[in-house]
Formats: C-alpha cells, sequence, structure tokens
C-alpha cells in the first residue's frame, strides 16, 4: 500500500491522543463512530506547500522546518513528504515527493507532525513510550536511543499490550491524570524485534536513514481505550547506567526538569508554550509518581526490569 492522493476520497474521522483527526487519507487506527465533528483536518493535496519560502535544494538536508509568513508550520522530510501545519493546529496539509509507503507516511504523520497540531491548540505531549498494566498507564520517557520502544517491547512479549509508542497525551481530571492512547504500532531494529516478538517482528522500514522497522499491532498487542496514568519512569543515558537494575523517586524539582526535558517537540519555543510546559510539569509531579530507572543496556536483563516495574505498579 502506497501514499496516494486522497482526492475522490470520503474523509473519515479517527480518534488517537484524544483528538480527532478528519483525513481524506486512510489512518491505521480506530474510526470514530461519530464523525460530525473534527479537532484536526488533514487534506493531502498535489501543489507545492512551501510557496515562496526559501529552502534547501531537495535532498540538501533531510528535515527542514520554517515558519511561514501567516504563522504556518512547514516541515519537509527530504524524497519522503512536506506538511504544512495551520497556525491554529486545525489543519494539516500533506503532499509526498515520491512513493511513499502508507505506513512510513502514517507514523510520521501521528507523531511529529501531529505534535506540532497539538502544541498550536494548547496541548503538551511527552515525548514517551507506554504500556498498560493492571488497567493503568506506565510510561517511559528518554530521548531517542534511550531504549523506550525496547522496554515497552519487553513488556508486550510478557503480555503487556503497548499504549503508545513515542507521543504521550495526559489530561487531568477529578481522579489525577488520564492518558490517551496513540496508534497501535511499535517501532525497533530488526534485531530486538526477532529477540522480543519472534513471529510478529515484521514490519515496514521507517526511512532510509535508519535499520528501524515499524511494527503494526493488531488485537490485544495494543491497548484503544484512555486509562489512569499509573507512573513515569525517566530512563537514564545510556553512558551512564549502572550494572544493576534500580528504580527510585526523583525529587519534585529534578522530576520538573526532567518532564520539561522530556516533552515532545523541542522546535516550538515562545514564552506561552514553555509556561505550558512548566505547568503540565508542576501538575503532573504533584499528582502521578516521577522515578528514574537505570538498567544495563542490552536484552539480557529485560525481564528483570519488567518484574520489578511491574511489582511496583501492583
Amino acid at each position: 500500500m502506497r501514499c496516494s492522493s486522497g482526492h475522490g476520497r470520503d474523509a473519515a474521522v479517527y480518534e488517537l491522543y484524544g483528538l480527532r483527526l478528519k483525513s481524506d487519507l486512510a489512518v491505521p487506527f480506530d474510526r470514530c463512530r461519530d464523525e460530525t465533528r473534527a479537532d484536526v483536518t488533514l487534506r493531502h493535496v498535489d501543489h507545492c506547500l512551501s510557496d515562496a519560502l526559501r529552502v534547501a535544494p531537495e535532498g540538501a538536508a533531510w528535515f527542514q522546518r520554517a515558519r511561514l509568513p501567516d504563522g504556518s508550520d512547514y516541515l519537509r522530510w527530504s524524497r519522503l513528504y512536506e506538511f504544512r501545519v495551520s497556525p491554529d493546529g486545525r489543519e494539516i496539509l500533506s503532499r509526498a515527493l515520491s512513493d511513499v509507503p502508507a505506513e512510513t507516511f502514517a507514523t510520521y504523520l501521528l507523531s511529529q507532525v501531529l505534535s506540532f497540531a497539538l502544541v498550536r491548540q494548547g496541548v503538551e505531549p511527552l515525548h514517551a513510550t507506554a504500556t498498560v498494566v493492571g488497567g493503568e498507564a506506565v510510561a517511559f520517557l528518554g530521548d531517542s536511543g534511550y531504549g523506550k520502544s525496547t522496554l515497552g517491547a519487553a513488556f508486550l512479549k510478557a503480555g503487556y499490550p503497548i499504549f503508545t509508542d513515542d507521543l504521550l497525551v495526559v489530561d487531568e481530571d477529578e481522579r489525577g491524570f488520564q492518558a490517551f492512547p496513540g496508534p497501535p504500532r511499535i517501532k525497533l531494529l530488526p534485531g530486538t524485534a526477532r529477540r522480543l516478538l519472534g513471529e510478529r517482528a515484521r514490519g515496514q522500514p521507517m526511512n532510509p536513514r535508519t535499520r528501524k522497522l515499524i511494527l503494526p499491532l493488531a488485537g490485544n498487542a495494543a491497548w484503544r481505550e484512555p486509562v489512569r496514568l499509573r507512573a513515569l519512569y525517566v530512563l537514564s543515558a545510556p553512558g551512564r547506567r549502572s550494572d544493576r537494575v534500580s528504580i527510585s523517586r526523583l525529587p519534585a524539582r529534578r522530576a520538573c526538569r526532567e518532564l520539561i526535558r522530556n516533552t515532545f517537540n523541542p522546535l516550538i519555543l515562545d514564552g506561552e508554550r514553555l509556561a505550558r510546559q512548566l505547568d503540565l510539569a508542576a501538575r503532573l509531579v504533584a499528582r502521578v509518581p516521577v522515578m528514574t530507572l537505570s538498567c544495563p543496556r542490552g536484552l539480557g536483563r529485560l525481564s528483570e526490569v519488567v518484574d520489578l516495574i511491574r511489582c511496583s505498579a501492583a
């Protein structure tokens, strides 16, 4: 299946991250029963989206982002696709720059691109992978390469569904913080996928610059309903890990710093957005345990990590 123009197709509404996305391209997520309203509208177009903006020649830079004169965010991945997100985050225009696999298109749309729409609408996403343990979300935060998805796959191997991979949206209510599910997929290196998922380790390459695969999740492997956020685990940097598995609760001030550092989308830095980040971090720390998690690199000790977190969440 390849990404192609949506002209002539009926748009459908999908719900993910707590938002309703109306799209004229198929999205790998459940369609809403009520399709009368949408928070974000995606339209696929055939014309250039950068207008008179000066951008580097095709192929000169892997990723480009610019703010257009009307306040829109322009995003382009070389030889893959370009997007334009409206100033209020309620419309996304997309154009394929080559014959792009639908899975690859959806992965970028439903993480990096949609994060601009979320932030423009006042929603602060976290950079996290989460699983569901005992009916509650347990999330792992960290930079790319820290092992968030690998740890999520270890929980999946142990029988716990993936809740979201890479982008986590939460909202506060009278009972605490509710978390909203992301797309039913996980991104893993081929060797890690084979070791942890066995026959399920079949996926589509994410892009030409990485060996990571996009693995779709079906049935009970993916959780599709909002749940309460049980705990946040900040993964230690790979170079700073000890030879033992350890978990400790972070003091409030450091926990706030870590949550701000692990918000998704570091490219929007206006004062209003920074104030929202600080507010969310403070409210999360007041109501949700924020832990630091350290474990040796490699796959050999992951079952020990799963057991330790599972017991602490019981």
